[in-house]
């Protein structure tokens, strides 16, 4: 699971050379470096996965544009994904990426991107957990290169009753990053 992730989501001129290279060490580097100390391993496994939480590749510059340094630490996740799947497909490796729907309610969220109001419109990491358990169970040699959603994934595995993730039951859902709203949802700013 590479689930480490560091963020600053602001503008090119606003993100400082450091806060730049924390990002891309984290994200992007972070998931080779364990990606490549793992599958050797992997290799010899029954049913071997790799699951990176990032989101599924696009050429919309919209998702670029707001914080480019931000999102291309993330999106370098999913091209490694979209790499090593067909690297070590022969192997028999699992490469996927998972993405919530909504925002999430962690410490980022609270603290860093827009505090306790934005935290009601959150699921919790439960919804996160849940999906990644789904795809970690399916045949690593069937389903690779993949980007899912955490919602579908669950759809498919049978849930209907999302609310049970809401961090605050009843308030409006907030698309996380990289995600195009839904229905009654709001946009994450």
């Amino acid at each position: 699971m590479n689930n480490a992730s560091a963020v600053r989501t602001t503008g090119t001129l606003d993100t400082p050379v450091a806060r730049y290279d924390l990002m891309h060490a984290v994200n992007g580097r972070g998931t080779f470096v364990c990606c490549r100390a793992c599958l050797p391993y992997l290799m010899q496994a029954d049913n071997p996965h790799i699951l990176s939480l990032s989101p599924p590749l696009t050429h919309d510059a919209k998702w670029f544009s707001p914080h480019p340094p931000y999102s291309i630490a993330k999106y370098t996740m999913s091209l490694f994904t979209l790499a090593l799947a067909a690297e070590f497909a022969g192997h028999g490796v699992a490469v996927n990426s998972l993405w919530p729907r909504t925002a999430i309610a962690t410490a980022a969220i609270l603290h860093e991107l827009g505090g306790e109001e934005m935290m009601a419109g959150t699921r919790t990491p439960a919804i996160v957990a849940d999906a990644a358990h789904a795809i970690l169970n399916l045949p690593a040699k069937q389903w690779t290169g993949r980007f899912f959603y955490d919602d579908e994934v669950l759809l498919a595995a049978g849930v209907r009753d999302f609310s049970i993730y809401d961090t605050q039951p009843g308030a409006p859902l907030i698309a996380d990053f990289f995600t195009e709203p839904l229905p009654g949802m709001k946009e994450f700013h």
